[in-house]
């Protein structure tokens, strides 16, 4: 399981729960996030995070793999599998990409130089402003599950990873990761016969349904679910809803 930014493993924590009876999850901090170290002079690019990524399920020695991707995870996931698709059986979308596509302007303006840095890391923008915005049902983000979320984020040194992440979104042909997004779009097309489950989001301001409609093309025997009262956070949003149908999927494509 593959967060993004600015969540953590913390994102995944009811599947976890509701998976681990039978199942092993594996679900890492990326470099920068969650309670992983967050060094402040690190290339905290897309290729980085996908190195790390072949480095831990190469220690671990994994195998028979249901890849399971929100926001940049898909990126990270797909970017790692398109070397190693004999490794992925199956196929779990939450509100990602890994192509190009349209940017919401909130986002665009936090890769301007200074300015985003100055919100990013001094003023947690990004981190706050997703806990308030991402989750649409308001009971599900207390007090207690918002401080989960900006644990990690604490300081100015501590969001350095949340700002490297905007930074690396690449908005033009001519930033240095699309040249991997494109690779890594083009390698989408080995996993149209894959057993794929996408549980998406219907009020993403960012991953919207465009994104989904792009999807449905490039996975067509997807088994599609979309939540019309959930955002970006769909899991946060709909976990005891998507806990069934996750446990299904993975239990009808089990030897």
């Amino acid at each position: 399981m593959l967060h993004g930014n600015p969540t953590w493993s913390f994102y995944y924590r009811d599947l976890i729960k509701g998976l681990r009876d039978g199942f092993r999850v594996v679900a890492p901090d990326h470099m920068g996030c969650g309670l992983s170290d967050k060094p402040q002079n690190y290339p905290y690019t897309l290729a980085t995070h996908i190195a790390n990524l072949r480095a831990l399920i190469d220690h671990l020695k994994l195998t028979d793999i249901t890849l399971a991707v929100h926001d940049w995870g898909g990126a990270i996931g797909f970017g790692w599998a398109m070397q190693h698709p004999e490794l992925v059986r199956r196929l779990v979308l939450f509100n990602t990409a890994t192509f190009p596509g349209p940017c919401p302007r909130r986002i665009r303006i936090c890769t301007w130089p200074v300015f985003g840095a100055v919100a990013i890391r001094t003023f947690n923008a990004f981190a706050v402003a997703a806990v308030h915005t991402a989750c649409k049902n308001r009971a599900r983000m207390t007090p207690l599950v918002k401080r989960g979320y900006l644990l990690p984020y604490d300081t100015w040194a501590n969001r350095i990873a949340n700002l490297r992440f905007v930074q690396d979104i690449p908005l033009r042909a001519t930033h240095p990761t699309y040249p991997l997004i494109k690779k890594i779009e083009s390698s989408l097309v080995q996993y149209r016969d894959r057993p794929a489950l996408i549980c998406w989001g219907g009020q993403d301001f960012c991953f919207n349904d465009w994104y989904l409609a792009e999807w449905r093309k490039r996975l067509p025997g997807a088994e599609v679910h979309r939540f019309d009262d959930a955002g970006h956070y769909v899991v946060e949003d709909a976990h005891e809803r998507i806990l069934p149908l996750l446990r299904k999927f993975l239990s009808e494509w089990t030897d």
